[in-house]
């Protein structure tokens, strides 16, 4: 798996950057690759492909299912289809790259592609953690405020807080790259993971650069956690409100509602946590790929499965849109064949 990682890391030096009046312009980077084997590079890229297609394939089916079908037209299932927008971008940002590097067997991203990897990676999993806060409250509203919930979560209020996380995390994404590409690399190009992770790039960064990157990290984290600690608020408050429903139905379907996204929320934080929060180590072991795939790509691919299997009017929805797609292409078979 890294045979030739001694010598990528020579001639990356030598070759992938130049001296410029005494400082180190950085021009490309070198990926980890997940094999030198070219069969094995093969099998990699056909995985990653299917898992790719079956994300791509469950999110827009669930953002077709709830454009198409007017009875989810509610606050609940338009953050849902953002989330769904933002799990489609979130795994282009990885898995597309990774695959290319596998087929034409090379490991080199430019600087700028770097850079765009960095801020689409943060813009998507900050819009995706700030949709998840939201639809909290959305949850906390229905069930803790039902009578108030058609004035507090109408139409525009909600397309009000979409597009507050959706711009809010656009500038701070931008202001942390920013700060993430200001350090200076002196410490090679191989970055040790299968795309532009921050914590591999920091450890190329100059000692004396990462001081205003840690900073930033600790906001990132305290940020994360005022979220966190919302959705936990949240959910006491739902769970308290649920326990004195009289009737056991009523108590079934409060649960159906909340569950799929408590699960979601769970699983994002976990593969986060576990990947960013775990120790660094100076040589990259085959842990450190497979926790950046859990938390890259199966949230994306979870999500929909979640919402889909856990809710009866989506899943409705669902079954209604293939039945309807199956039916058009076998009323179009029969036109032609006529």
């Amino acid at each position: 798996m890294h045979g030739d990682l001694g010598k990528s890391r020579t001639t990356g030096k030598s070759v992938l950057r130049k001296k410029m009046s005494n400082q180190t312009t950085m021009t490309e980077f070198l990926l980890l690759g997940f094999s030198d084997v070219p069969d094995l590079q093969i099998l990699y890229f056909v995985v990653f492909l299917g898992l790719y297609l079956i994300s791509l394939l469950e999110n827009l089916l669930i953002i077709t299912a709830i454009a198409l079908d007017h009875h989810l037209h509610t606050p609940m299932y338009f953050f849902l289809m953002n989330l769904s927008i933002l799990d489609l971008g979130s795994i282009s940002v990885t898995i597309p790259k990774s695959m290319a590097n596998s087929l034409m067997n090379t490991r080199s991203i430019s600087y700028a592609g770097c850079a765009a990897q960095v801020f689409l990676i943060f813009f998507f999993a900050s819009a995706d953690f700030a949709i998840l806060t939201i639809m909290a409250y959305d949850r906390y509203t229905a069930i803790c405020q039902p009578l108030n919930y058609e004035t507090v979560m109408n139409r525009r209020a909600c397309v009000q807080m979409a597009a507050s996380a959706w711009i809010s995390v656009l500038l701070y994404s931008a202001v942390h790259t920013g700060n993430t590409f200001a350090i200076s690399f002196c410490g090679g190009n191989i970055v040790e993971q299968f795309f532009c992770e921050v914590p591999q790039l920091l450890k190329l960064a100059c000692s004396d650069s990462e001081i205003s990157e840690a900073g930033f990290l600790i906001f990132s984290v305290c940020l994360a956690s005022s979220c966190f600690i919302f959705i936990i608020v949240s959910y006491v408050q739902i769970f308290t409100t649920v326990l004195r429903i009289p009737s056991e139905q009523g108590r079934h379907k409060a649960f159906s509602t909340c569950l799929p996204h408590l699960i979601v929320v769970s699983l994002f934080i976990c593969t986060g946590t576990f990947a960013y929060l775990k120790p660094t180590s100076s040589s990259t072991s085959g842990l450190d790929l497979v926790v950046a795939v859990l938390y890259s790509v199966l949230p994306p691919m979870m999500n929909p499965i979640i919402y889909g299997m856990r809710n009866k009017e989506l899943k409705g929805a669902l079954s209604k849109l293939i039945v309807w797609r199956l039916f058009s292409k076998n009323k179009m078979s029969l036109f032609l064949l006529q």
